[in-house]
């Protein structure tokens, strides 16, 4: 079967580049519901993954182990695959992926950030690249470990110059396999969306060394400015922009919640401050829209070493 001839009803092959929570997740889900799934990691986590599979701790899906391929490049063509690295990475892991490699595949990224499609549509093509955002709390607590600790997995896909048709047959079996996926007509909302909510999370509770129920009372009027400045950010971009929806929201979440740019800057690891803060500020300096709230986080986070 070849990329073109997916259907919603056919068992997949697909890549996952980057095994770790999300794509974890996704690959242990999309082998237990039948489908061939290839993970694309480093040796040791690849020869991890051949040996023992995927095992899952979730709420909604249970706890059980997945059998699945591993690689530390991806040799053959496949029907889709899924992008599920941090920004800090991409550069690096793509070499595993290349564009001879995937056929006419389509190219999933679970990003952060709205600048991607550009450079991943330069590498593997115009029509086959299709953003996706996916609303989940999910860790690699180990190679091959997976806890999946919200009680929820949504994904919206997304790809204006993707074939309809390959689109919905994807998201078909995203969404049989376990993550309610949904598919949206307008890319550009969709990764602005994602975007308005997680930048001002991100900065803040990472800026402060906070949880988010500590940010929103001991720093309500910096959040409350950070959000109205990121709506209209995301407006000028052709994004929603509803700063009311987001503040409800932020306040509708359990007081300890960590983003995920604060857990890495506790480990240790490289920010995706350039993937959020910096494409935040190009964005509003690209359509006129001051932003010095967080032009300041950006630069604090920078000079603290991030």
């Amino acid at each position: 079967m070849t990329a073109n001839d997916m259907t919603a009803n056919d068992r997949l092959t697909v890549a996952i580049l980057g095994p770790g929570g999300i794509g974890g997740l996704l690959a242990a889900l999309l082998s237990r519901a039948g489908h061939r799934v290839i993970c694309l990691a480093g040796d040791e986590t690849a020869k991890t993954l051949r040996t023992t599979g995927i095992r899952v701790r979730s709420g909604p899906f249970g706890d059980f182990t997945a059998e699945v391929e591993a690689d530390t490049e991806l040799r053959e063509t496949v029907d889709a695959c899924l992008i599920t690295v941090k920004a800090t990475a991409l550069d690096t892991a793509l070499t595993r992926v290349p564009p001879t490699a995937l056929g006419d595949a389509l190219v999933v990224p679970f990003l952060n950030g709205v600048e991607h499609p550009r450079s991943l549509r330069a590498r593997y093509g115009h029509d086959r690249v299709a953003p996706a955002v996916i609303r989940a709390e999910s860790t690699r607590v180990a190679p091959g470990e997976i806890e999946h600790a919200s009680p929820f997995a949504e994904i919206d896909l997304t790809g204006e110059t993707v074939p309809h048709d390959r689109l919905n047959a994807l998201a078909q079996a995203l969404d049989a396999a376990g993550p309610t996926t949904r598919v949206l007509p307008d890319e550009t909302a969709a990764l602005w969306a994602k975007m308005s909510f997680l930048a001002p999370f991100a900065l803040l509770t990472t800026r402060h060394a906070l949880p988010l129920g500590d940010v929103r009372t001991r720093h309500r009027e910096e959040l409350t400015s950070l959000v109205e400045e990121t709506a209209a950010i995301s407006h000028a971009s052709g994004g929603p922009a509803d700063p009311t929806q987001a503040l409800a929201r932020y306040d509708a979440f359990p007081p300890s919640t960590k983003s995920s740019m604060q857990r890495d800057a506790e480990a240790g690891r490289p920010l995706e401050l350039d993937a959020i803060g910096g494409a935040l500020l190009r964005s509003a300096e690209r359509h006129g829209v001051p932003a010095p709230v967080t032009a300041r986080l950006v630069g604090e986070l920078r000079e603290a070493g991030h």
